[in-house]
């Protein structure tokens, strides 16, 4: 069984936060499908998360290479022109960040692809709403 992962939840697997249990037991259950954008993200967000203290900076080495090796196995969907016509569509009719929308238009393209629904995991309330209007099954953890 398959589950879409925005950042917004894996960025829990390396931080103790509200809501890392709840990631841990959908990981346990589902394949991960995420964005190939998504990598960068969750760097860019631990590393941002270490400069303002909120994470340890003797952690980070750890967490940056557990989620080198975690990687390995999430499947990665290439942003294509066809899931940035439908983020077009998303920030034209929600108020949703760039890649909020983005993350919303590869889980559909992926859902179209399999023909079947695919929870859509999201810490991110907005985003959660954004992806439920377009049609998401919609799982909001930690909030």
């Amino acid at each position: 069984m398959w589950a879409y992962f925005d950042s917004s939840a894996l960025v829990k697997l390396y931080v103790q936060e509200s809501g890392r249990p709840e990631v841990l037991r959908l990981l346990r259950h589902h394949e991960v499908v995420v964005s190939a954008m998504l990598p960068i993200e969750v760097r860019g967000a631990l590393r941002r998360r270490a400069s303002e203290n909120s994470i340890e900076n003797a952690r980070l080495p750890a967490a940056l290479q557990q989620m080198a090796a975690d990687r390995m196995q999430w499947n990665l969907l290439a942003v294509s022109k066809e899931v940035l016509d439908r983020a077009e569509q998303i920030v034209g009719s929600h108020a949703v960040r760039t890649l909020d929308a983005i993350h919303i238009a590869s889980a559909q393209e992926f859902e179209a692809r399999l023909r079947a629904e695919v929870p859509f995991v999201s810490a991110d309330r907005r985003q959660t709403e954004a992806a439920e209007a377009a049609g998401l099954l919609v799982r909001l953890v930690g909030r």
